[in-house]
């Protein structure tokens, strides 16, 4: 693996990575801004509608500036953001604060994109993809075992401090490291109208919907996994029990979605079968109700998104390429505001059980539609 790949993996592992490690802390900082648990959730709905603004605008700079400026721009941001929560003397600050670090680290998902079809092309990126998807498996794992770390005493700062300072390191490196991959007579587009192009053309919002839909099923159990666990008198080992099972779920998912494309399997008919998966998942939730068995179905929901995600970010922009950074920016700005408004809608119901159930019949409707590109 190049040194460029490597550290390709590792900006775009981070922000998932960030998320993930601050799930642990979600009851520590309910109790500490003394707000409820839903309130304390929504500060998962209000990143992911700042990371999807910061998709677009990331995306934008990555054509406008380059993409070196851009990355360590939005790492600068994300460092400011988790600065400011540092110091966040109330909880709508914090959630200012968790609005400008998720700005920030949404250039870890854009940026890295954009740099990799700047360097590799049809199967080759394929492939590149397939790697990056086996190594985000492990980034659930890596942030639930920063934030049980951080967030093992009575205080919430340790966790807000180590996000600060992984913030910087990454700087320091993509200072170092990073290197300018903009094509030297790259296509100047207009975002206008590569964003009208892609509002306007039915099977986009398809994909988007239906990424957004897996995405909320296991954002939603990094939601409320931590209160559920805590109404189980239970330390937070047990949220790296289950950052563990997730990481278990979707290497396995990843394993079969490979073997199954081997065996000449359409991305399609897969869907459809991490839809399946999600209305197991949703059963078995429902059955298990609020005891700790309930993390052994939940495991499905990882097996299901590594099913389906792949393919379906594969074939979403297959006809965008001539303006492919736009568009993935556009692109991640519509299914990131929709998995903002699932993830309100999920710390609103309050329930994990259902809201699987409902993102898997809604799937199942949005996949059956039978739209034709525009």
């Amino acid at each position: 693996m190049t040194r460029f790949l490597l550290l390709m993996i590792v900006l775009i592992m981070f922000p998932q990575v960030v998320e993930t490690a601050y799930s642990p802390a979600l009851p520590l900082i309910a109790h500490t801004y003394a707000v409820s648990a839903s309130e304390a959730g929504q500060t998962l709905s209000v990143y992911f509608i700042a990371f999807a603004l910061g998709v677009l605008f990331w995306g934008w700079l990555c054509d406008r500036a380059g993409r070196r400026p851009a990355v360590l721009a939005g790492l600068t941001v994300y460092g400011l953001g988790c600065l400011l929560a540092l110091f966040s003397p109330n909880f709508i600050v914090l959630l200012l604060a968790r609005m400008m670090s998720a700005f920030g680290a949404a250039v870890g998902s854009i940026g890295v994109q954009t740099m990799l079809r700047d360097r590799y092309q049809a199967e080759e990126l394929a492939k590149i993809f397939g790697t990056i998807g086996a190594a985000l498996a492990l980034s659930p794992l890596l942030g639930l075992a920063m934030g049980v770390v951080l967030s093992s005493g009575a205080e919430v700062m340790p966790v807000f401090i180590g996000l600060l300072v992984l913030a910087l390191v990454l700087l320091g490196i993509s200072l170092l490291q990073l290197p300018e991959t903009r094509p030297a007579q790259s296509q100047h587009s207009s975002l206008w109208q590569v964003l009208i192009r892609l509002l306007k053309d039915p099977a986009i919002w398809q994909s988007a919907l239906l990424v957004a839909l897996f995405n909320t099923t296991i954002f939603a159990f990094y939601q409320w996994a931590p209160f559920l666990l805590q109404g189980l008198g239970s330390d937070k080992q047990l949220m790296m029990i289950a950052g563990v099972l997730l990481a278990g779920g979707t290497f396995m998912g990843a394993f079969l979605n490979r073997r199954w494309l081997a065996a000449g399997q359409s991305s399609r008919r897969l869907i459809w079968r991490g839809i399946a998966l999600l209305a197991v998942s949703a059963t078995g939730l429902e059955f298990a109700g609020k005891h700790l068995i309930f993390l052994l179905p939940a495991m499905l929901l990882a097996l299901a998104y590594a099913v389906a995600i792949p393919n379906l970010l594969s074939g979403a922009l297959q006809h965008y390429r001539s303006v492919a950074g736009m568009a993935g920016a556009v692109f991640g700005l519509m299914y990131s505001l929709l998995l903002g408004l699932g993830l309100a809608l999920s710390a609103w119901w309050g329930d994990l059980a259902d809201v699987t159930l409902i993102c898997a019949v809604l799937a199942a409707i949005c996949l059956a539609l039978p739209l034709n590109r525009t």
